[in-house]
């Protein structure tokens, strides 16, 4: 499955890397977030290994994210992988004709075992949670700039 999901938000593109790069702003946007711990390497670096722990309906959910492209300002990729899901996740920040930012992600999911079954009934709840992740970060960076 894959698809892309879009926000622009009014800051500019170095103070969006900004907050977007920072491990300790994560718990501020994504909502479930308990704990995020480097495993190797240096966290947010490419070729670093994370464990992301999210409180889920049915106990914690706990995700490996792997960085494979960090080629900031411009672009951030990585591999989040949980219980049945394998997430490859490209970021790309562009600059906006009235000094924004809008930031484009690409998700290309693969899936194994029961999840595999649901996945094609699921791709709008996919899409959908990411867009109000993104949202989040939005909502958060923006109010940033009045702090």
């Amino acid at each position: 499955m894959r698809y892309t999901t879009e926000v622009t938000l009014a800051l500019p593109r170095g103070r969006v890397i900004e907050l977007f790069d920072s491990t300790e702003n994560l718990c501020k946007w994504q909502v479930g977030l308990k704990s995020f711990r480097g495993i190797s390497g240096d966290p947010g670096q490419e070729g670093s290994r994370s464990e992301l722990v999210y409180e889920g309906r049915k106990g914690d959910l706990i995700m490996t994210e792997t960085i494979t492209n960090r080629n900031l300002p411009h672009e951030f990729h990585g591999v989040y992988e949980a219980r049945g899901i394998h997430n490859e996740l490209q970021h790309y920040f562009y600059e906006t004709p009235g000094g924004g930012t809008l930031w484009r992600s690409v998700n290309i999911l693969r899936f194994r075992g029961l999840m595999a079954l649901m996945a094609p009934f699921m791709k709008p709840a996919f899409k959908s949670n990411t867009l109000l992740s993104m949202e989040r970060f939005r909502s958060f960076a923006e109010k940033s700039v009045s702090n």
